[in-house]
């Protein structure tokens, strides 16, 4: 596949997404651009927006214009459209050596209500942990919901790129929600070099 300058693409555009969505080997669905650019209420990411039908384990893989060129790479569904991050994002991304910014897992924005008088958050509950990433190894698992850091809560998606970036061995300290969320637990995630399984330590 070659890939497409994806400040070119417009509305009504035809897409193909490629994965393996809930495990089915290289499967392809077909639709249509609503829009590109930022998806108000999670953030000022850069989107592509597509009227097209992903599901975990289509994250990661290509979205492509009716030529065939890539156009985004999957990450997520949200208020039903799924969501790419653009060609171009991936590409300086790519030029810039930012290597260590990966947790390894698929995320869906969620609200979660945590009881009387408790009021609700914002939260990125994991749909998927990648075997062997930074995630895995600090024993966050599919159901757990992201708050935020020791230093920030998340308020969007993008909140999550913010301590993802950087080079080189370092620690993060999450906030997470797991079973019937009332608990607020913490993890440290390692970055920038490899790890045994199961390193981490969750609280």
């Amino acid at each position: 596949m070659s890939v497409a300058d994806s400040s070119q693409i417009r509305p009504g555009e035809l897409v193909i997404a490629i994965g393996n969505p809930l495990g089915f080997v290289g499967a392809l669905s077909t639709g249509v651009i609503h829009a590109a650019g930022p998806l108000r209420g999670i953030g000022s990411q850069q989107w592509v927006q597509a009227g097209v039908r992903i599901a975990p384990g289509n994250s990661g893989g290509p979205l492509a214009d009716a030529r065939g060129r890539v156009i985004g790479v999957n990450t997520m569904v949200a208020r039903g459209l799924a969501l790419a991050i653009p060609s171009n994002t991936v590409r300086d991304f790519l030029v810039s050596g930012a290597q260590d910014a990966w947790l390894g897992v698929t995320v869906h924005p969620v609200r979660v209500t945590r009881g009387a008088g408790r009021g609700s958050a914002f939260g990125l509950v994991l749909l998927k942990v990648e075997q062997g990433s930074p995630a895995a190894s600090a024993s966050l698992l599919p159901g757990d919901i992201l708050l935020g850091t020791d230093e920030k809560s998340f308020v969007s998606v993008h909140d999550l790129a913010e301590p993802l970036q950087g080079r080189g061995p370092r620690l993060v300290r999450f906030e997470f929600l797991r079973g019937d969320y009332q608990s607020i637990r913490r993890v440290t995630v390692r970055f920038g070099e490899q790890l045994a399984s199961g390193s981490g330590i969750a609280a």
